[in-house]
């Protein structure tokens, strides 16, 4: 659904933009982890023929919380962007460097999974305990406990409900609009709202693995295309919320880090734009639109 007509941002602003930096690194699929088999090699798609360790594949994954968090933290404080931080529980366990620097800049955490792992095989309760561990966790990593909610890709027809159950107030896994709508939810209590805060798959950074060809500058322009039309539909009157999705193993990368800060300097200063966190983009809009009446 569109936005009220008479819907806006505060400070009367139009356009919500939401920088989200996925943290996976570490909370892959692992051997060392109980797993079957190890995680594939994200830009080759290759795995063993039989199941052992990749270390060199683990190392890949490294690279993101080692070289490419620093890069992506110093552009976020030197143009002052408050982001929300989609934290698979463990690999944020593990890097505790980079979790004590995500507490100290004030972003949120949203939680995206205990491990950075596929739920939708679960019944409820593998996926109950799996919703829980992840929450947990995180609140015992930085002191506060998430509140929205990012799976891998794919979830179960019991997830919303079960996030809802866990106390979750807002759901990322849907992909079908450029602004917030509640949906509502039967649980053992009755009927329950959440918030819905669609994401955006088009303008991920993750197109890097899924297109050899694509290069910085091919993504830095679509991501920019992406902002300037979300921009003048804001300035035409329209309310919209834009989302960049960001991995710290891929736009951390030397090569195409730069593409990351061409963006941060297109948007700088451009009217009617709100820079923040979803959690306060879903808290803005549960409260200045109704729940809507069963």
């Amino acid at each position: 659904m569109p936005a009220p007509a008479d819907f806006t941002w505060p400070g009367g602003r139009r356009l919500a933009l939401s920088i989200v930096v996925n943290v996976e690194e570490g909370a892959e699929q692992n051997i060392r982890d109980g797993d079957k088999g190890p995680e594939p090699v994200d830009e080759l798609s290759a795995v063993p023929k039989r199941p052992m360790r990749m270390h060199g594949n683990e190392s890949n994954y490294q690279y993101g919380i080692k070289a490419g968090a620093p890069r992506i933290l110093k552009l976020l404080d030197e143009h002052r962007i408050e982001a929300t931080w989609t934290a698979a529980a463990l690999a944020l366990e593990r890097a505790p460097d980079l979790a004590a620097q995500v507490v100290a800049r004030g972003d949120e955490v949203c939680c995206h999974g205990w491990r950075w792992a596929h739920q939708f095989w679960m019944d409820e309760d593998k996926e109950r305990d799996f919703i829980r561990k992840g929450w947990e966790s995180i609140e015992r990593t930085t002191g506060k406990r998430p509140t929205g909610w990012l799976s891998r890709y794919l979830h179960t027809e019991a997830t919303r409900r079960l996030l809802v159950e866990e106390g979750f107030a807002y759901h990322m896994d849907d992909y079908s609009d450029d602004f917030p709508f509640w949906d509502v939810v039967e649980t053992a209590e009755g009927q329950k709202p959440i918030v819905i805060l669609p994401y955006a798959l088009d303008s991920n950074d993750m197109k890097f693995w899924l297109a050899p060809a694509l290069t910085a500058r091919d993504w830095l322009q679509y991501a920019t295309d992406t902002f300037d039309q979300m921009h003048a539909e804001a300035m035409d009157g329209e309310t919209r919320m834009m989302s960049l999705g960001l991995h710290l193993r891929i736009i951390g990368r030397p090569g195409r880090i730069g593409a990351f800060r061409g963006f941060l300097e297109h948007i700088a200063g451009k009217p009617g734009v709100w820079i923040t966190s979803r959690q306060k983009i879903a808290a803005a809009f549960a409260e200045a639109v109704p729940v809507p009446s069963a």
